[in-house]
């Protein structure tokens, strides 16, 4: 992944910290990470709006693709 030189530490409000959580693709997703994405995201809407009004709606159907997979597996593990 990426190497730091120095990490540090920034206070955030809880409700967003309940947003960020809320934003990940996936359960181990970083901080780090989320802020990137966030990042080239804002980058994106900047420079080419019509391109990231896509890119929101296709993370959208993805997100929503990964918490149906989600919700099947755990209905499939309590079965057990």
């Amino acid at each position: 992944m990426y190497r730091y030189k120095k990490e540090t530490t920034i206070r955030i409000n809880p409700e967003t910290k309940t947003k960020l959580d809320e934003f990940r693709q996936y359960k181990n997703e970083s901080y780090d990470e989320l802020v990137r994405k966030l990042i080239v995201v804002a980058k994106t809407c900047e420079k080419e709006p019509k391109l990231s009004q896509k890119t929101i709606q296709e993370i959208k159907e993805a997100r929503e693709r990964i918490k149906k997979k989600a919700s099947s597996t755990q209905k499939k593990l309590r079965r057990f």
